[in-house]
């Protein structure tokens, strides 16, 4: 089946990105069955704790990249998280895109969610980022994680089995995969993430952190 042109750029741009910044994690090392999910754009007081509860029911643990203005505004949220053992990481406060954002003030958007989101590891949210943006979150000591593959959740208008069905497809050993615990998500991820976890945990995959 040939895949849509759109796709194709988006693997395109993702080799690019891989081999022209390659201080980006696109991917965990793993000589194990493992699986790194992740969850952007949280907390959120309803959808997060949801997520929450379906990990739990298959022991899974996850890394969560909280946007630091929701952080502030749900920390009882955020603080589940983190007591149900799982990992957070900064997205910046304001949910800020980096193409269209200066450096410095990309940079200052980041620190003020550390605040809140104690964390070296940073996702860029939209995955747009900049090479001045690359070189002064490193020098802050900040780990960017990127990810192998992207459930599509937040497409309300997009079949839940089908995006299901190409997030399994797409994932392997190491595989970062990236939901979003967020409102404009809720039915496909509802629908997603427990299915996708069953899938994996038959074939005896772990759920780690990162």
């Amino acid at each position: 089946m040939r895949l849509p042109l759109s796709f194709r750029m988006k693997q395109l741009l993702r080799l690019f990105s891989s081999f022209f910044f390659p201080g980006l994690t696109w991917k965990m090392p793993s000589g194990t069955k493992s699986i790194f999910l992740t969850f952007d754009d949280g907390p959120h007081p309803e959808i997060t704790p949801k997520v929450l509860n379906i990990l739990e029911a298959y022991d899974a643990k996850a890394t969560f990249f909280c946007v630091g203005e929701n952080a502030v505004k749900y920390t009882d949220t955020y603080r589940e998280i983190l007591k149900h053992g799982h990992r957070t990481g900064n997205h910046t406060f304001h949910h800020l895109k980096g193409w269209n954002t200066p450096s410095k003030t990309y940079l200052h958007d980041t620190l003020e969610c550390s605040k809140q989101v104690k964390s070296v590891l940073f996702r860029p949210p939209y995955g747009k980022i900049t090479p001045l943006q690359i070189k002064a979150l490193k020098k802050e000591g900040f780990s960017i994680i990127m990810w192998s593959v992207l459930t599509r959740d937040y497409k309300r208008s997009a079949d839940p089995k089908k995006l299901l069905r190409n997030a399994i497809k797409r994932t392997q050993p190491g595989s970062i995969i990236v939901f979003h615990d967020s409102k404009k998500a809720d039915h496909n991820l509802m629908y997603i993430l427990p299915r996708f976890l069953e899938h994996f945990s038959k074939k005896g995959y772990l759920f780690k952190v990162i």
